[in-house]
């Protein structure tokens, strides 16, 4: 099943909340370089990450991502408890439907 980009982005934004660098991005995002370019140079102009040169480039959330980060999971968690729909009300759904 394909990832929405919210789900690579709060992905990506929780794996940068330990500090990162590109490299272990692609890979506990199950990304490919390619694809995580784009996302990292979105997330930076956006002020959502930052980029430090340290020894190598750590990329890590900034207050602005910290707070996006907490909105996406609490809209994911408010989503996924109404996949949890009561019997009665998908039957009632599904006949208007």
């Amino acid at each position: 099943m394909k990832r929405s980009r919210e789900a690579i982005i709060t992905e990506m934004l929780e794996i940068c909340s330990e500090g990162a660098t590109k490299t272990k991005i692609v890979y506990r995002a199950n990304l490919n370089f390619n694809t995580v370019v784009p996302y990292l140079n979105l997330l930076m102009k956006k002020g959502l990450v930052v980029c430090h040169e340290e020894d190598s480039a750590i990329y890590r959330i900034s207050p602005n991502g910290v707070k996006l980060l907490k909105d996406l999971k609490s809209i994911r968690d408010e989503l996924s408890e109404n996949d949890e729909m009561p019997d009665s009300q998908k039957k009632s759904c599904l006949a208007y439907g």
